[in-house]
């Protein structure tokens, strides 16, 4: 058994999919599948159910899986300690974001990272679940940190720090009867059919909790994946949309309108508070956060 055997079986495991852990791994899809069958050989059990379509963990993958992750982030301390009389970081980081959220410079932060951390191999992984998606793969240990925005109180799993914020808006066509309305209350928009993300993401569940609170029903029509995108929706006459203003910034042939009661839109850095911090980890927090001390 060997240490990249176990990173193959936390790739795999992570992807459900051998050429998307390939991808992950940039290394061929041959090498990660002969890395896995030699893993299952050499332990005498099966890791994963082939048997359908959609692969999935056996119950003694499921079991070994944390243990294996255990056992990598053990390797990564032991990396750690080792560079600290060099004073050179090396390693890899997993970090999460969502699509089209523009609040952060992330880009500019990955750029100075490898400027200062050459040494550091940095994946970044799009939500496909939105933030709740991304929650969950931090608890789990498939992503180091994320870029993610929440809807309620930081999970108790998670560390979160806020690294960004936007107002909420009201997005209408310009010809719309609530264009000039200064604020919009949330009682006034019962009958607007909405523009919206699926369940799932922030910026839906900070909507839904307003409209909640405010004892209001709204009919959301049409849900969109692509944040970036609604308020294209919205300039097309489909529907009105509740968006963090970035999000409508660009956008032509819409008002975007102040509302009454709904909470910012926050960007948070968070990290799994159970999973030791590696250096590389710490370093790049240190970047982004300035004066913030990674948790231990």
């Amino acid at each position: 058994m060997d240490l990249r055997q176990l990173e193959f079986f936390s790739a795999v495991a992570a992807e459900l999919n051998f050429t998307r852990a390939a991808d992950r791994l940039t290394i061929a899809q041959s090498a990660v599948s002969a890395g896995v069958r030699s893993l299952e050989s050499e332990l005498g059990v099966e890791l994963f159910d082939r048997s359908r379509r959609q692969i999935r963990l056996t119950s003694t993958g499921d079991l070994l899986l944390p243990k294996v992750r255990e056992a990598l982030d053990a390797v990564n301390e032991v990396r750690d300690a080792a560079q600290q009389s060099t004073h050179a970081i090396t390693g890899s980081i997993v970090i999460g974001l969502m699509t089209s959220v523009t609040l952060v410079d992330v880009p500019g932060l990955l750029g100075l990272f490898r400027t200062g951390h050459p040494g550091v191999g940095v994946r970044l992984r799009a939500a496909r679940r939105g933030s709740a998606g991304l929650v969950d793969d931090l608890a789990s240990g498939e992503l180091d940190l994320a870029f993610l925005a929440l809807s309620g109180p930081v999970p108790g799993a998670l560390i979160a720090r806020p690294i960004a914020s936007s107002p909420m808006v009201l997005v209408v066509p310009d010809d719309h009867r609530l264009a000039s309305a200064r604020p919009v209350e949330l009682d006034g928009l019962a009958r607007e059919e909405f523009i919206d993300l699926p369940p799932g993401y922030a910026s839906r569940g900070i909507v839904d909790d307003a409209f909640t609170v405010a004892g209001v029903e709204r009919r959301v029509m049409i849900e969109v994946s692509d944040i970036g995108t609604a308020a294209e929706y919205v300039a097309n006459g489909l529907g009105v949309a509740l968006l963090p203003e970035f999000a409508a910034r660009d956008a032509r042939g819409v008002r975007r309108l102040p509302v009454a009661n709904v909470p910012e839109f926050t960007v948070y850095l968070a990290a799994s508070r159970s999973r030791r911090v590696s250096a590389a980890v710490r370093a790049f927090v240190d970047l982004a956060l300035p004066g913030e001390v990674a948790a231990r």
